[in-house]
């Protein structure tokens, strides 16, 4: 199972990030003023991460592969890294499926 961790950035503002067992992150938060509002960030990838139509598959400007989740409003609450191919991106958005829903909560310095 992959982990969400919470890290608390120079701006005393709150980001988190969904790793995979191997420690690769698989997609990562905006910025939140709180850590409660981070843990909802976290809550809404859980639930929305399970909706195939709630990811936004994308091509950056340097042919690059890349994809958003967007909550239910359409507010994009987490991006990936980007990959060389499209299927790269696809497997991303399958692993996101399958370690967002269990994942356990880590507050990290």
């Amino acid at each position: 199972m992959g982990k969400f961790v919470i890290k608390k950035g120079k701006n005393d503002q709150f980001h988190f990030a969904l790793k995979a067992n191997n420690g690769q992150t698989i997609l990562a938060s905006e910025m939140y003023t709180t850590k409660a509002a981070c843990e909802n960030g976290i809550e809404s990838v859980k639930k929305n991460s399970q909706d195939e139509s709630k990811f936004d598959k994308k091509t950056s400007t340097n042919g690059k592969y890349y994809f958003n989740l967007k909550a239910t409003n359409g507010q994009i609450i987490g991006n990936s890294e980007m990959y060389e191919s499209a299927s790269g991106r696809d497997n991303g958005i399958e692993s996101v499926k399958i370690n967002a829903p269990g994942a356990e909560v880590v507050v990290e310095d």
